[in-house]
């Protein structure tokens, strides 16, 4: 039920709405606003939910032996703004 990758792809997809959020609503608001509010609410979960992405894509990377590669691009997918969804797609497109 709860396996490791299901948790992961869970994992991907907050971490990735968290990075959208603080960038594109969080962060201009902090500039044009004055009001750091936001970034200081959202900062903190997005950097537990980003370090237990890269604990989880290693943890995966493990298990199912990945090459230095994809491994490289999953974790690449983190910090490259809507790049944990792309990755998303990308993953159900070859299981399919």
């Amino acid at each position: 039920m709860f396996s490791l990758i299901n948790i992961f792809r869970v994992t991907a997809f907050l971490e990735g709405v968290s990075y959208i959020l603080l960038l594109f609503i969080a962060t201009p608001i902090k500039y044009f606003g004055d009001d750091p509010q936001y970034v200081k609410m959202l900062g903190m979960p997005h950097g537990i939910l980003f370090m237990l992405y890269v604990v989880l894509a290693y943890m995966l990377k493990q298990e199912n032996a990945w090459f230095k590669a994809n491994f490289r691009m999953v974790l690449l997918a983190s910090i490259i703004p809507f790049g944990t969804f792309i990755l998303e797609r990308k993953y159900n497109k070859a299981i399919s």
